[in-house]
C-alpha cells in the first residue's frame, strides 16, 4: 500500500539557512505530499522566506523550542511517516526516496535515524564524523541496543517515524528543554516497535555548533546527555546555546 509521506522542518531564526533546506527536498526523487514548515517564534525573515516558496506549508508556533516546533508539526502534519529535518540541512537527491523504501520493505519498522555528513566543516571535521559514524557509533549502537536493549542512537535533525506509532507513545517530551530529546524519542519508540539506523538515509548539514563551540565540547556534550537519558530516563542540561549567526 502507498504511503503519504509530509516532511517537517522546524524553524527559529533560521532564514539564512531555510531556502537551501526547503529547495532541496522539492528537487527530490520521491517529492514528499507534504513540506510543512513550522515557524518558532522567529523574529527574522523566517516566515516570509518559507512562505514564499511554492508547495510549502507554514505553521506559526509562538512558543519557542525546538521539542515544542517538533510537537506542533506532528499535530498538524497529514503523512502516515513524517520525516523530521533541521533547517540547516540540505537533503541528496534520494533521500525521502530511499527513507520510503525502508518503511515499504519492512512493516514492523516503526521509525528509523539516519547520520549526518556535514558540508562547512574542514577536512579534519569531517573525517573525525566518518570515523566515529563507522566505529563509535556501531559500537555503541550495539551495546545499548541489542545488548543492554536500554535504547538506540537516533538523530534529531534527521529522523522518520510512522504517526501512528507517534502517536502511540503521546508524542514529542516537551518538557525537554533541547539536548537529549532525539535519545529520548529513540528509546520511547524502541520500546514500543522496531527502530532502525540506516547510513544510506544521510542528511548533509551544517557543523555551525561544533565551530562555534568547540568539538571536544560538543561531544562531551551529547555524550552526558545521551548516558544521563538512556540511564534516568531526563537529559543532563537543561539550557543550550544558541549557534544562529
Amino acid at each position: 500500500m502507498a504511503l503519504t509521506i509530509s516532511v517537517i522542518v522546524c524553524a527559529h531564526n533560521e532564514a539564512r539557512y531555510l531556502p537551501a533546506c526547503l529547495h532541496s527536498v522539492l528537487a527530490q526523487s520521491r517529492v514528499p505530499d507534504e513540506l510543512l514548515v513550522v515557524n518558532n517564534a522567529s523574529t527574522d525573515e523566517t516566515r516570509v522566506v518559507a512562505s514564499q516558496i511554492p508547495r510549502v506549508r507554514v505553521v506559526d508556533e509562538p512558543r519557542k523550542g525546538l521539542v515544542v516546533a517538533r510537537e506542533t508539526g506532528r499535530r498538524h502534519a497529514v503523512g502516515d511517516i513524517l520525516i523530521y529535518a533541521d533547517a540547516d540541512c540540505r537533503a541528496p537527491l534520494t533521500w525521502v526516496e530511499r527513507i520510503e523504501r525502508r518503511f515499504m520493505r519492512d512493516d514492523a519498522l516503526i521509525a528509523l535515524s539516519g547520520p549526518y555528513r556535514y558540508y562547512d566543516w574542514d577536512w579534519r571535521g569531517r573525517a573525525l564524523i566518518r570515523a566515529y559514524d563507522f566505529t563509535v557509533a556501531p559500537a555503541t549502537q550495539l551495546l545499548v541496543k541489542h545488548v543492554l536493549r536500554v535504547g538506540t542512537i537516533f538523530y534529531g535533525g534527521n529522523f522518520a517515524v510512522r504517526s501512528d506509532a507517534l502517536e502511540r507513545i503521546g508524542g514529542f517530551d516537551t518538557s525537554i528543554e533541547f539536548h537529549g530529546e532525539d535519545t529520548n524519542l529513540g528509546r520511547r519508540l524502541f520500546a514500543v516497535g522496531k527502530v532502525g539506523l540506516f547510513h544510506d538515509c544521510y542528511l548533509h548539514t551544517s557543523a555551525r555548533r561544533f565551530v562555534a563551540m568547540g568539538t571536544r565540547e560538543v561531544f562531551r556534550l551529547y555524550v552526558r546527555n545521551f548516558v544521563s537519558e538512556l540511564l534516568h530516563h531526563r537529559p543532563k542540561d537543561t539550557a543550550h546555546v544558541d549557534v544562529r549567526t
